[in-house]
This record gives structure tokens, sequence and C-alpha cells, in this order.
């Protein structure tokens, strides 16, 4: 989406969802270039079918991006890299999804959701005794003032979606394994302040709503993707394996050569494929249009590589 001089424009492509990081990173003229490549559209896509959006205000020279990372290191690489391929600008990453992006148009957060799109849940927990790469953290506050932890296969913000009953079920669940690696996110419980704090570094739709159903008379701090708070509550025998993120700025400069895989010809062949007799394949006409990527100018593009040349020297002097 691109807002100039006083209007906005929605561009789509089938394929772009897990590259838009790649289509912001030289800056916002070549991602302005990138986007207006490919299709415009009228419609609205909600947050199932929208994996990764980004809107470029040119106008407040705001950014909101969203996209799935593949760790924590490749979403503090990408931050690290826009903070500086786009200088003057205001980079935020859009953590309630397309509800940031219709917010900041002006349109409000519940444009492309219908009433009651937040599901609840009666309380259930299952503690994985073998998983040390949980998908996040959940620290409980007891009453004697000691904090415990546990990994957790679901997101931040699914956690919410059971209500304070969940947190009994927590309390008296056996310990998770050590992390062996940094999670996508965490969630603090404290029953006594009757506080809620979350970070995370994927979407978590919702925490803008607050209070969620059933969290009526509770506090919740959203610190975005800052781990810092939780991580100064976690008992050391469970603390964060903070990594450098020299490896994921390294591969963010090797995706730099790399063109985007060509699905839209790879569908179309499998397509073409024979199937089940009496069977007959149906394509979504957009599969077949290739994502136009991005083209960066050989200026932007050197000015990219000595940011990641020395966003990895110094992240390897850390």
């Amino acid at each position: 989406m691109v807002v100039e001089n006083g209007t906005w424009k929605r561009y789509f492509s089938h394929w772009a969802a897990n590259r838009v990081v790649d289509d912001l990173l030289p800056g916002p003229a070549a991602a302005t270039r990138c986007f207006r490549a490919n299709r415009e559209i009228d419609e609205w896509l909600d947050d199932v079918w929208c994996e990764g959006a980004a809107l470029v205000d040119h106008d407040r020279r705001n950014l909101l991006w969203f996209a799935f990372a593949d760790s924590w290191a490749d979403h503090v690489a990408a931050r690290a890299v826009l903070a500086r391929t786009w200088p003057g600008w205001d980079v935020r990453f859009a953590h309630d999804g397309m509800g940031d992006l219709t917010h900041h148009l002006g349109l409000g957060r519940d444009l492309t959701r219908s009433p009651g799109w937040f599901e609840t849940f009666e309380p259930s927990w299952y503690a994985d005794l073998e998983d040390s790469e949980p998908w996040s953290v959940v620290s409980v506050r007891l009453p004697d003032g000691s904090v415990r932890a546990w990994g957790s296969g679901r997101e931040s913000v699914e956690h919410l979606a059971d209500g304070p009953g969940l947190i009994d079920l927590i309390v008296v669940s056996p310990a998770t394994p050590p992390l062996t690696d940094m999670p996508y996110g965490g969630v603090h419980f404290d029953p006594g302040a009757r506080t809620v704090s979350l970070w995370a570094v994927q979407t978590a739709a919702g925490v803008h709503n607050w209070p969620l159903p059933g969290w009526e008379n509770w506090d919740l701090e959203f610190r975005g993707d800052d781990h810092t708070h939780q991580a100064g509550l976690l008992p050391a025998d469970f603390a964060f394996p903070l990594r450098p993120v020299g490896a994921a700025l390294r591969q963010l400069g090797d995706g730099l050569a790399t063109p985007p895989t060509d699905s839209a010809s790879i569908v179309a062949h499998a397509a073409a494929a024979p199937g089940p007799e009496g069977t007959t394949p149906v394509i979504n006409p957009a599969a077949l249009v290739p994502h136009e990527p991005v083209d960066p100018t050989p200026a932007e593009l050197a000015e990219l590589r000595a940011t990641l040349d020395q966003l990895v020297a110094e992240a390897e002097a850390y």
C-alpha cells in the first residue's frame, strides 16, 4: 500500500507475503517502485488471507509492515537494516496486522474483521517436556513473589484467548526444558497486580482491543518486540539464550542475489499434469501471476550492501 499526495492505493502479489522484507530493504524509493509494478486492487484482504503487507506513507514518512520471520534473529536483523535504509522515517512493525494498516488510514481496526473475530476458548495447557525451542515463553509471578517460566507451543497472544483461568493450569504443570533458542514471543502474568505483559516478533492481532474477553479489570502492558522486560523477570535457570544476528544479516545479503522462485510456473505445470479420473484442477488466477520483485538501482544496491556489511561487523564485535 502506498500513500502519496493525500491519496492511497493498494497493490497485490499472490506470492509476495514471504518476501515483504526483501522488497523493503533497499529503501522507500525502491520499495515504492516494486509495489507499483504489481497489480493494483480495490478489495481488502483480512488477517487470514493477508500473510504479509506493508504501508509506505510518503506524506508522513511512516512505514508499517508485517510478515512472518523464520526466527527471532531474522526479525531483529530486518529491523536493524530498515532502521538505516529508511532514514528519517518512522519504521514500525504492524503487530495488529491489517488492523494497524487500516487504523493508520483512519478507517479503524475492524474494517477487515467480523464481529467476534477474536475467538475465545476454555482454558487448556499442555507442557511439552522435550521441546527446548518453544514458540513462546510463559512466565507467572507466584504469591511468594518468585517467578516461574515454561516453554509453550502457542503464540503469545493465543494464551489470552483462554482467559485468566489458564494461569491456574500453568502453575501446577511440570517444568519444561531450558531454552536453546530465542522464542518468537512471550507473555508474563502477574495475578497479584492483575497485569499481563506481552511481546512478540510476529503479529499479535487483538492487543489493541483490550480488554479482551475475560480480562476485564486486568491491565495489558504490550511491549512490541522488546523481550527485555520479561528477560529481567525470568529465573536464572530459564534465561533467554540471546544469539548474535550476524548470520541472519548475512542471509539477508545472500537473498539480494537470489531471484524469487517462479511459483506461478510451478503451479501451472502441476495443474497441467493428469489428475484422478473425472477431476478438473481449479487454480486461483492470481496464483499464475508471478511477483514483480524489487529492482534496486546500482546506487541503492551498493548502499544496502554497505549497510549490511557494517551491521555484520557490529554484530560480530558485540
